[in-house]
């Protein structure tokens, strides 16, 4: 270690005369001091809080923190395994692993073949932290039986390598889906039926596999689904399913028979797998409405060019027969027009006679109602000269001004002095409009 070196610096001095007193100008001051309540919080306070509760020192706490904390991330990730674990399959022998349902141990049922090499390694550990000994043991269960978790071990094993796991899933049986019956393809027959093709075209070398589609399908679309499934390239090889070769130091004779059990077995499981799906096709392309549609096409294409010469003969006499209706029906609708016209006219003018008869009614009782406007019993004279001046004025005005009129003697009523304005007030404009020479009227002047 370097020596410590002292350097002697010494303070420049104050100008002369200098002095704090006359010299010395403040730029800022301190702003005054406010109290405020400061309360005790945060994540420190609250491990302050509870080492004091309890009387821990610091190293314990954290100890206890770290375990409680342990726990439950375990708690979490045992929560997080929501598929029932069956009896059945915890009380499976280890021995058996062959025949057990790999994706079941683990908790993958609804993945299957679906799922990632993740979930595989999450199922595990999930399935570990609740299955292994030494947590049982810890737990205080005296069960020494380790079998299933040597099945969840034997599960993982298989299915974290990619050929055995595909070896696997070329028999899973869980994974396959039955063809529909009748009364579920009537309801929707295309949706009943794609699932089973989204199962199969996992064993498909070649991808994307074709889907099935709707009814909306065109023809190109149809015909490339049936032609990839009716020559489907399968990698399915039914190995997982093979007796084991013996190792034991046996004949090589015992061993090649063996071989040759295993590929005959294979190969007569791939053949009934063939007419299994060439069966399924058959019976999906039976019922596949778009097929009988795309043939009755092709059927009307070719009996059209057959057909044309007939149709185009037939179409000229259906031409000049539907001309002649058309003419026929034109005069009739054309008669029935005029006589509808004549009936509509004679009505209306009927109407109109009527309407007119009714209103000179209501102008002749209009003057009889108010006693010819006399104030008693009406002379011979004055009623007249009121019935000369109401036939005079219904000459003079036409259907229209005899209605007007009408309305507003029937509005009038009984009113004397109303009615005989009425009549006044349509008799000047007479005789404003030059219908009616001014002498001629003499009730209604």
């Amino acid at each position: 270690m370097a020596a410590a070196q002292v350097v002697n610096v010494s303070l420049p001095s104050l100008p002369q005369g200098w002095s704090a007193e006359k010299d010395f100008k403040p730029v800022g001051g301190l702003s005054a001091a406010t109290q405020r309540n400061i309360e005790p919080v945060g994540p420190y306070f609250l491990a302050h809080a509870r080492r004091k509760r309890h009387n821990r020192t610091f190293s314990e706490d954290e100890r206890l923190q770290a375990q409680n904390n342990a726990k439950k991330t375990e708690d979490e990730e045992n929560m997080d395994i929501s598929e029932d674990e069956d009896p059945m399959m915890l009380s499976r022998e280890a021995k058996d692993w062959k025949g057990q349902d790999h994706y079941a141990v683990l908790g993958l049922t609804k993945y299957r073949w679906r799922a990632t090499p993740e979930q595989i390694k999450k199922a595990h550990r999930k399935k570990v932290l609740r299955h292994h000994p030494d947590k049982k043991a810890a737990m205080g269960k005296s069960d020494e039986n380790d079998s299933f978790f040597k099945c969840i071990q034997k599960a993982t094993e298989v299915l974290s390598d990619p050929i055995r796991r595909r070896q696997f899933d070329s028999v899973d049986e869980a994974a396959e889906i039955d063809p529909p019956s009748k009364k579920a393809a009537s309801k929707d027959y295309f949706k009943a039926w794609g699932p089973i093709f989204e199962a199969e075209g996992r064993f498909s070398n070649k991808q994307p596999v074709p889907q099935l589609g709707d009814d909306n399908s065109t023809q190109e679309e149809v015909e490339t689904f049936y032609n990839f499934w009716y020559n489907f390239d399968s990698w399915r090889t039914f190995e997982y399913l093979d007796e084991d070769i013996p190792d034991d130091g046996e004949g090589r004779d015992q061993k090649r028979h063996t071989e040759k059990k295993n590929a005959n077995a294979r190969r007569k499981r791939k053949q009934e797998d063939n007419v299994r799906l060439r069966e399924m096709m058959d019976e999906l392309m039976a019922g596949d409405e778009r097929i009988k549609k795309f043939r009755q096409q092709a059927r009307a294409g070719k009996d059209a060019k057959r057909k044309a010469k007939e149709d185009e003969a037939k179409r000229l006499v259906e031409e000049k027969e539907r001309a002649r209706l058309e003419k026929e029906q034109q005069e009739k609708a054309a008669e029935e027009a005029a006589k509808a016209e004549r009936e509509k006219n004679k009505k209306a003018k009927e109407a109109a006679k009527n309407a007119s008869k009714k209103n000179k009614r209501v102008l002749k009782s209009s003057v009889k109602d108010v006693n010819y406007f006399a104030d008693g019993e009406a002379s011979a004279s004055q009623v007249d000269s009121v019935l000369t001046d109401v036939e005079l004025i219904m000459g003079k005005i036409d259907v229209d001004e005899l209605a007007a009129l009408a309305e507003k003697l029937t509005i009038a009523g009984k009113d004397g002095s109303a009615v005989k304005s009425a009549w006044t007030a349509e008799g000047q404009r007479l005789v404003g409009a030059g219908k009616v020479k001014e002498g001629d009227l003499k009730a209604f002047a």
